[in-house]
This record gives structure tokens, C-alpha cells and sequence, in this order.
């Protein structure tokens, strides 16, 4: 153990940051990096998938990967796997005509190593930035920093300042609606008038009494601690990007619970004793690389990752079989866990999907319960994090819905089923879809479990199932309630909802409101050949604390089509 320690630090110390070699990355391993090129004079208004679609499947360059400095930026760089590729793709480009624009294709220098490029940087200006002082805090400073930087102001002071961002959000999103369809200019503005310039009422913020130990997962880091060279698990100081990969412990996190911390500490013996190295993010060599945990009561389930690297299935097999022996009957008993699975997590190519987790021991899925439901969870299956909080956001989008008993609720993103089935008492019909097979495997057990029979759910991706999902509908009253991962829908997930006339009205459940903008502005623009069908305007919002001491929370918008709305305000024009 200590010689892989003085091992670290010696390999740290041989090279000067003045030294490094930005761009050695280059030949270590393979990096499309070294077959990238630079489109100029791209359109105005374009989707990054509606550009992956012309570049792969139109004109059949076999692109890698796309990379813009902002959304519709006039020019973007795209990688490519070898020379022949990039060499026809520039070829293709430059003679090619895309929305109106010549596009033009060139060659261009692969991008620096991001964390060595901050090393020289550092070494070189001595007047660093605030977040570069921020590095010089003591590592639990920084982890507290990075993963819950509101946790020394006082909980009503947190909810003003979420209230706030929510209102600024919402604010902006009027002024977007106005300018984005003129139809519905006049509505918008007399809206702003009444809410204080937000275009929808918004209700206070609501949340859950208990805002410490709420997280039922989490996904720690196996890397090294910068100040004792220790192999640690627990959180990223900060993102790759930002010029480093340490990892800092977690038991001083509030958010955390107990059972939660233990687990991590008597796997961090186990990390420490191992015989497989630690990842190293930066020349991607060693293997142990993340520890998953999820609690539920009197259950505790945990995921161990790897990459495999060139490791023989002999030696993967003794690996598992020491997990299962140090948490069923070694020092790893302490942490009670009751289910144990071990995962490998290696670079994806494009199209390739998460390999999925192995069960190893004990139980093979965990329970939760909220409101009165009882849920069973699989290792990769959504949930919400925080489940008291997550009772007040189902009950939140229950009221903004007002089902009733000739209702059915489409739940786009239904997950294991948690919000649908929480809906099923207040609706005649559930329908579901999830792009996740496992997780419709677990929601239509749920339905089991919980003797629910006016359910079923769906496996694809929105964007192609919605129209036949709704086709299922047996009510005339349709809705849809919308909880889509933190990017937002997919495009043509918003087509689908604007097309299909029989959804009336939809909550959009968001975690990043900010990102998800676009999708509240698409869903309420002018009609067009792309976005076909009546818009929906924001009509009541609500934002909930799901995440106490971080500077995040849900926020759930009703949004009602634009002739349903003229229907109850008959007085607009």
C-alpha cells in the first residue's frame, strides 16, 4: 500500500508543469482529437442531434464526436476515428449547402489537455482566479464548495434565494414567449402585469422537513486525495475540465446520510488493501473507479465499478468473489449492506449503451414508499433523490393537473412508474414510457405490487412512441406530465406533444429549469412546418426543494394549449 502511494507521488513530481506536454494524450491512447476539423458559416438556428443527423446519416461521414462553444454558434468541430473520414467529411462539407448557408470545411489542431493546460497555467500566474484560490482551502472545504455551497445559510434564507432564480427563469421566459409568437404577445403581457413581469402565477416554493441525510443516492469516485496521496472515495473536487482529478472525502457532508458515509468509508479500507490500482482519469489506466449507493429503509444497496482495462476473466472473477466476501463476512458487514452488484464502466462509442450492472449478493432490488406506493428500484433505475421531497413534488403536480376520474395522464420519462402511479388514484388511465427497458420492467412490477390496474407502461424513446402510447387513451380529457432528464426532452419529443391534439394540457417537471428553457419556449412558438399543432402557454408554476444546502430544486410548470386558454378568457383577441 504505501509503496502505491510513493509510486503516485513520484510519478506527480518527475515532470514540472512548465514541462508538460499539453498534448500528450495524443499518443498515449486512440483520440479522435487527431482527426478533427472546423465547419465555418454553419446556419443560424440548428439542433446539435438535427446536425449529427445531416453529418451521419445524410451525407454519411461517420462523425465521432461534435463540439460547439455555445448553442447555434456559427461554427462547430467535429472528430472523426481516422484520416480517410476526416479527409472525405471535409470533402463533402465544403461543397455542401445546409438551411441556406455554403458551409466550408477545414482541418484543425486537436484540443489541449484541459487538466494539464491548467497545471502550466497555474505554474506560470501566481495571481490566480477566485476558483483557483478556492483549491488552496483544505479539501473538505472544497468538496463542501462544490457539492452543498448553501449549507451555512439558514434554510429559510436558501428557499428566498431558489424562490428568486425561479421567478428570474420564469421572467425570462415571457419576454422569450412574447418575441417567439405573436399570437400569444397580448396574453403574455397582460400576465406580466398581473405576476409582477412572470408570465404564469407562481406559488411559493414548497419543500420537506428534512434537509440533511436526504439523499437516497449517490455516486462516489474512487481517485487519490491531494493531501495525503491516500486512494479515497468520495466526490471530485471539481470537473475534469477545471485542471483536476482529485478526490476529497465526504463524512462531513450533510447531505449524506449516515448509513450512507459508512458505506463508503469500510470500502475505502477495502479500495486501500486491493491489489487493483485506482483509476486515473487522466491517462484512463488502473481500474477502480466509482462506488454507487442507494438507500432505502433498512436496505442498502451498492454498485462497484470498474474498468476492466486488459484484466483476464480470471482475475475479474477473483475480484467479485472478494467483494462478495468483504461485505457478506469481512469488515465490509459493518456497512449492513443488503444488495451488492459490480458494474464495468468503459468508454462508450457512438450508439453503444452503459453496460449493464451484474448482481453479485443478497437482494436484487431495493423498496422506497411514497405516497402510500411501494416502489421497487434496480441499480440503474431513476429515482428521485430525495424521497419525502419527492411526496411533495407528486402531490405539487397532482394539483397543477386537476385529473379526475375520466382523465388519462400520460407520463413521458415514467421511470419505475413513481409519478404515474402516484396519479393512479386521481386518474381513470396511466400510460407510460420510458426509454429504459429495466425501469418499465420495475414500473409494471410496481403496478403488481401496489394492486394498481388502471396502469401500463411502455418501452421507446418518446419522440417515437407517444403518438401510439396516446392512441391507447380510452378518456377524452388527455394530459401529459413531462420529467425528462436534466438536458431536457428531445426535440422531437416537443413535436410529438404539439402535434398530438389530444393532449390538452402537460407539467413540465424540470431539475434544471435553465436548460430545459428551450423546451418551455419551443412548446409555446408559432406554429410552423416543424412544430406542428396549437402551442401551450404557461398557466401556474410551482417550484420544490428536492435538494436542501445546494443551489438546486424542481420546478414544475403547467402548461395549457392556447385555445383552451382563449376558451376560458374569452376576452383576449
Amino acid at each position: 500500500m504505501d509503496d502505491k502511494c510513493e509510486m503516485t507521488q513520484e510519478t506527480v513530481g518527475e515532470i514540472s508543469p512548465a514541462d508538460e506536454d499539453p498534448y500528450a494524450y495524443l499518443s498515449r491512447d486512440f483520440s479522435s482529437e487527431n482527426f478533427k476539423i472546423e465547419i465555418k458559416n454553419m446556419p443560424r438556428y440548428y439542433g446539435i442531434c438535427e446536425f449529427r443527423k445531416l453529418l451521419n446519416n445524410t451525407l454519411k461521414l461517420n462523425s465521432n464526436k461534435i463540439k460547439t462553444p455555445k448553442r447555434n454558434s456559427s461554427y462547430a468541430f467535429v472528430c472523426f476515428r481516422n484520416e480517410e473520414d476526416r479527409d472525405k467529411a471535409i470533402k463533402v462539407l465544403t461543397e455542401y449547402k445546409w438551411k441556406g448557408k455554403q458551409l466550408h470545411a477545414i482541418y484543425a489542431k486537436p484540443s489541449a489537455d484541459p487538466l494539464v493546460k491548467k497545471r502550466k497555467k497555474e505554474f506560470d500566474d501566481n495571481n490566480a482566479s477566485k476558483k483557483q484560490k478556492n483549491y488552496n482551502l483544505p479539501v473538505n472545504d472544497q468538496i463542501k464548495l462544490s457539492t452543498i455551497p448553501l449549507v451555512d445559510t439558514e434554510y429559510e434564507k436558501q428557499l428566498s434565494l431558489k424562490q428568486e432564480e425561479i421567478a428570474s427563469i420564469l421572467c425570462n421566459l415571457g419576454k422569450d414567449l412574447a418575441s417567439a409568437n405573436l399570437e400569444i404577445q397580448s396574453y403574455i403581457e397582460k400576465q406580466q402585469e398581473k405576476y409582477n413581469g412572470l408570465p404564469c402565477e407562481l406559488m411559493d416554493i414548497r419543500f420537506s422537513n428534512e434537509i440533511n441525510g436526504y439523499r437516497n443516492k449517490c455516486e462516489f469516485t474512487i481517485g487519490i486525495n491531494q493531501e495525503n496521496q491516500l486512494p479515497t472515495v468520495g466526490f471530485r473536487i471539481c470537473a475534469y475540465v477545471n485542471g483536476t482529478t482529485a478526490i476529497g472525502p465526504v463524512e462531513h457532508l450533510d447531505h449524506i446520510p449516515d448509513s450512507m458515509k459508512l458505506a463508503v468509508k469500510v470500502f475505502e479500507e477495502f479500495v486501500r488493501s486491493s491489489d487493483l490500482e485506482v483509476f486515473n482519469a487522466e491517462f484512463q489506466t488502473g481500474h477502480l473507479k466509482q462506488f454507487s449507493v442507494r438507500t432505502a429503509p433498512e436496505q442498502l444497496m451498492v454498485i462497484v465499478g470498474i474498468h476492466p482495462q486488459k484484466l483476464p476473466s480470471e482475475k475479474i472473477a477473483e475480484f467479485k468473489e472478494k467483494l462478495i466476501e468483504f461485505f457478506s463476512k469481512g469488515p465490509g458487514k459493518d456497512a449492513k449492506v443488503t444488495s451488492l452488484y459490480y458494474e464495468e464502466i468503459v468508454k462508450r462509442g457512438p450508439g453503444e449503451s452503459r453496460i449493464p450492472a451484474t448482481f453479485l449478493w443478497g437482494e436484487t432490488h431495493n423498496f422506497e414508499t411514497i405516497m402510500g406506493l411501494k416502489f421497487r428500484i434496480s441499480p440503474e433505475a431513476f429515482f428521485q433523490v430525495n424521497t419525502k421531497a419527492a411526496e411533495v413534488l407528486y402531490q405539487s403536480a397532482i394539483e397543477l393537473a386537476e385529473p379526475t376520474e375520466n382523465s388519462t395522464m400520460i407520463d413521458v420519462c415514467c421511470g419505475t412508474g413513481t409519478i404515474g402511479l402516484s396519479f393512479a388514484k386521481h386518474c381513470g388511465q396511466i400510460l407510460g414510457l420510458e426509454i429504459v427497458p429495466q425501469a418499465i420492467v420495475d414500473a409494471k412490477e410496481n403496478t403488481i405490487i401496489n394492486n394498481i390496474t388502471n396502469s401500463d407502461f411502455f418501452v421507446g424513446k418518446a419522440e417515437d412512441i407517444l403518438g401510439s402510447v396516446c392512441y391507447n387513451s380510452k378518456f377524452e380529457d388527455v394530459f401529459a406530465v413531462v420529467d425528462p432528464p436534466r438536458a431536457g426532452l428531445h426535440q422531437k419529443a416537443v413535436q410529438q406533444l404539439r402535434k398530438i391534439k389530444k393532449i390538452n394540457r402537460l407539467i413540465y417537471i424540470s431539475c434544471n429549469p435553465k436548460m430545459a428553457s428551450k423546451n418551455f419556449v419551443d412548446l409555446g412558438r408559432r406554429e410552423t412546418k416543424y412544430l406542428q399543432g396549437e402551442c401551450f402557454v404557461p398557466v401556474k408554476a410551482v417550484a420544490v426543494d428536492l435538494f436542501p444546502h445546494t443551489n438546486h430544486c424542481e420546478l414544475a410548470i403547467l402548461f395549457k394549449r392556447w385555445d383552451l386558454v382563449k376558451k376560458e378568457l374569452p376576452t383576449i383577441d
